[in-house]
């Protein structure tokens, strides 16, 4: 199982319950039991047989921001 990266992860408003589920460290039977349950540890949309899971609340679960962090180098701009 490869693993995901936050930055992957920023590249779109849901994703799919397999990506979610790496990130999370959890296998697909694992990961599909707690979705037919409705215990995924984050939502999950039910779109006929597929499951998504919005970004923004797995990073939210995984405790980083859903915004990329500016740089500490930027500069700040004078008013």
């Amino acid at each position: 199982m490869m693993p995901v990266t936050i930055t992957q992860l920023r590249t779109s408003a849901t994703v799919d319950l397999m990506t979610a589920a790496r990130a999370l460290g959890l296998g697909r039977t694992k990961a599909y039991e707690l979705a037919r349950r409705q215990q995924f540890p984050c939502r999950v949309i039910r779109i006929g047989e597929t499951y998504r899971i919005p970004t923004a609340g797995l990073l939210e679960l995984l405790g980083v921001t859903a915004e990329e962090p500016r740089s500490q180098t930027a500069v700040a701009r004078p008013a």
